[in-house]
């Protein structure tokens, strides 16, 4: 099976930085490096079923939620803020709960 384009250049990134084999104590490192982050598209997915279904104001737990059945994955703080951040420019309302993201 040819692997693709992405997954190629990382085994290369890997195998040039663990020549040797990954060790037990760096797994947990490299997946946090390799975790997946929401597309652009899947930003805007996102916002769009947030405003289908009126939760609005949004706040980061519905936004939290849905990532969560997008994905099948914990929502990760860079891709809430950046759900937020679509919402914003769309001119759609923020929840006074949510804070501001860091910087």
């Amino acid at each position: 099976m040819e692997l693709s384009e992405l997954l190629a250049r990382i085994v290369g990134w890997l195998r040039a930085g663990y020549p040797n084999g990954v060790p037990d104590t760096d797994y947990l490192p490299l997946l946090a490096v390799l975790a997946r982050r929401l597309s652009e598209d899947e930003v805007r997915q996102v916002a769009a079923e947030l405003v289908l279904l009126g939760a609005l104001p949004a706040d980061r737990a519905d936004v939290g939620v849905i990532i969560t059945k997008l994905t099948d994955e914990m929502p990760r703080a860079g891709d809430l803020d950046r759900v937020r951040a679509q919402l914003r420019a769309g001119g759609w309302p923020i929840g006074d709960s949510w804070p501001e993201p860091l910087q």
